[in-house]
C-alpha cells in the first residue's frame, strides 16, 4: 500500500516539477499538459542563398511520425502541422524558444496554436512545446542551390489546454 501511495504522489507532483524546469522563453504558465507524443523523424532542409549571396542550408520542413505507448499516434509536418489518427489536426506559431542541449540539437520550441480542423484528442490544445530534442539541427555552406537534405531527429511535444 505504501509503495502505491508513493507512486501516486510522484506521478502527481511530477509534472509540476517537470514545468518548473522548462527554459523560460519556452514556459507555459496556467497551462495544463495534457498529451505528449513522441516525434522520431527528419528536419528537411534546402540549399539556398544567404543575404550575403553564398549557398546554405536553410530549414523547409519537419516530417516524423508521432508515437504515443509506443504506437504510431500521427504525423506532424510542414505548418508546423501535427494530425493525428483520431482526424484531429492543429496548426501552430512559434512564440517561445530554447536551445537544444547541443549544437547537433534542434532548439526547443513554445507554440501557440493558430488553427485546429477536425475532432479529436487535439481540440482542447492551445500551446505546444517542443522538448527533450536530439538531432535535426544542420547548418554551414551547401554547393547546390535547391538541393535538400534530411537530419534526423527525435523530440518529445507536449500539447497544453487551459
Amino acid at each position: 500500500m505504501k509503495r502505491l501511495t508513493l507512486f501516486a504522489l510522484l506521478t502527481t507532483l511530477a509534472p509540476a516539477a517537470w514545468a518548473e524546469d522548462l527554459p523560460q522563453p519556452i514556459q507555459a504558465p496556467g497551462l495544463t499538459a495534457y498529451l505528449t507524443l513522441h516525434a522520431s523523424g527528419a528536419q528537411i532542409y534546402q540549399c539556398k542563398p544567404g543575404a550575403d549571396g553564398k549557398l546554405a542550408w536553410a530549414f523547409r520542413e519537419p516530417i516524423a511520425s508521432l508515437f504515443r505507448d509506443g504506437a504510431t499516434a500521427g504525423q506532424h509536418f510542414a505548418g508546423p502541422s501535427w494530425r493525428l489518427a483520431d482526424g484531429g489536426l492543429v496548426q501552430g506559431k512559434v512564440s517561445g524558444k530554447a536551445p537544444g542541449a547541443t549544437t547537433a540539437d534542434i532548439a526547443w520550441l513554445k507554440l501557440d496554436v493558430s488553427a485546429h480542423e477536425g475532432q479529436g484528442a487535439l481540440g482542447e490544445a492551445v500551446a505546444i512545446q517542443r522538448i527533450h530534442t536530439q538531432g535535426g539541427a544542420l547548418e554551414g555552406a551547401c554547393e547546390a542551390d535547391g538541393a535538400l537534405r534530411a537530419a534526423p531527429y527525435a523530440a518529445d511535444y507536449v500539447f497544453l489546454k487551459k
